[in-house]
């Protein structure tokens, strides 16, 4: 016990001394070009992953403020996979040793290979002590597919950095690709019906009985359950099940701007974004539609519909946009055109602009220059603000800090894409399911 005393206080000690030496944690300095502007932005954002990771599994905690009785040691298994990419970025630019990175994602893969799992597949929240289940709401007490494809869209992006001849590197992929390689994608699929299911769960079953269908934040749920190598779902599951709903196809237009799938406006950006962080929307294609083009009209008009600004809410413009989900003055919302409450989330601009890098260069100048002694902090932007409300969030949460690092990344270099799309089971996923991709 005492050697575990000391060990936890080392690791602490780790923490707070790399924090001191490496990053002040809220300077702000001013006259930054583009270029550093967004360098300060990544390196300032991965603190979230690196510093305020869970000391004993080194995942991503859940949120930075104790809220809705979540309690200190949830730990999110989709943000987890966010903060991977976030890693992989970080020994790539060197602010981080290769070697660091890899010993602290060992440390994880390590933890996650004795966690709670069910058929390979991983809840939603669990205790980053002891990775015991912590239920995300009272029958989603077990198996969470698609947060389980964010943890894989980032480890499979790991996997494919690590490659290097030591030890740890070595351990490393072969570990990632264990983990890769139990996850029972077909067990979502009640039997090989032509569904893909959300959740299951060893005391309720079935009963949540929520189809993955429409276009929505799912799209990498089916490209990693087709590209398993040992329990993919066959090519009908994606055709019948998520091209087969009312809100799939769309086909008309908002502000001017043509949106060929989705909801109404294009629902909160995220939906741009998380599936997108490894999967490389350029060029990629199959029979319904451009994907490229898909996100960058969604992205469009959420950005002509803050600017248009038609609820007349504070602040709003064309240097002042992002609707998606995030905290709200009054708790969490998932924002868009249609569900506009005046609140906007930084990661909504920040996080598009592979997509829209002029509109999204000049949020983040305003962000960061006119509003940063109210949203600037040690991770970076904070969750949200609504200046018609007078709110500043001083919560930051993983699967809205990760977006940011990753979608700047693939603005600058494509690091993410080029190292998910490498991988040969992807590649495979993908021509099964009917795409077309860069090369």
């Amino acid at each position: 016990m005492k050697n575990f005393a000391l060990t936890f206080a080392c690791i602490i000690i780790f923490y707070c001394s790399f924090s001191q030496n490496n990053f002040n944690a809220a300077a702000r300095p001013k006259n930054l070009s583009d270029s550093g502007l967004l360098d300060l932005v990544e390196k300032q954002t991965f603190r979230y992953f690196w510093d305020f990771g869970h000391p004993i599994s080194a995942m991503a905690r859940e949120r930075s403020n104790v809220a809705y009785e979540y309690g200190d040691e949830v730990v999110t298994t989709g943000g987890t996979g966010f903060g991977v990419m976030a890693i992989v970025v970080a020994a790539d630019r060197k602010w981080v040793p290769r070697d660091s990175a890899a010993a602290r994602l060992l440390k994880m893969v390590k933890f996650l290979s004795k966690a709670d799992s069910y058929h390979g597949v991983f809840p939603h929240w669990m205790n980053g002590a002891t990775g015991k289940t912590i239920p995300f709401s009272r029958k989603d007490d077990g198996a969470d597919l698609v947060e389980t494809s964010y943890l894989f869209e980032g480890l499979l992006c790991a996997r494919q950095y690590f490659t290097g001849n030591s030890p740890l590197e070595h351990e490393l992929h072969n570990r990632i690709t264990w983990l890769w390689n139990e996850v029972e994608w077909n067990w979502h699929t009640r039997g090989g019906l032509d569904l893909l299911y959300w959740h299951w769960s060893p005391n309720n079953d079935w009963s949540m009985n929520f189809e993955l269908r429409g276009w929505n934040e799912t799209l990498i749920t089916y490209i990693l359950a087709a590209s398993s190598p040992n329990y993919s779902i066959n090519a009908s599951v994606y055709h019948k099940c998520w091209a087969v709903s009312d809100h799939f196809k769309n086909g008309k237009e908002f502000y001017g701007v043509t949106l060929p799938l989705g909801f109404d406006y294009g629902g909160p950006l995220f939906f741009a974004h998380y599936s997108f962080l490894g999967l490389n929307p350029h060029g990629l294609k199959d029979e319904y539609a451009d994907y490229w083009q898909q996100n960058y009209n969604h992205t469009l008009i959420n950005y002509k519909h803050c600017v248009a600004n038609p609820n007349k809410f504070k602040g709003y413009g064309e240097n002042c946009w992002g609707l998606t989900a995030s905290d709200t003055y009054d708790g969490y919302n998932a924002h868009s055109p249609s569900n506009d409450l005046g609140t906007i989330s930084p990661t909504g601009a920040i996080s598009s602009i592979v997509y829209t890098p002029e509109y999204s260069m000049k949020a983040i100048r305003h962000f960061y220059d006119d509003l940063g002694d109210k949203i600037w902090g040690e991770y970076g932007f904070v969750d949200a603000f609504n200046e018609t409300k007078n709110w500043y969030a001083k919560s930051y949460l993983a699967i809205d800090q990760g977006p940011e690092i990753v979608m700047i990344e693939n603005y600058r270099t494509g690091l993410l894409w080029k190292l998910f799309m490498s991988a040969p089971e992807i590649k495979e996923g993908l021509r099964k399911l009917g795409f077309v991709s860069k090369p």
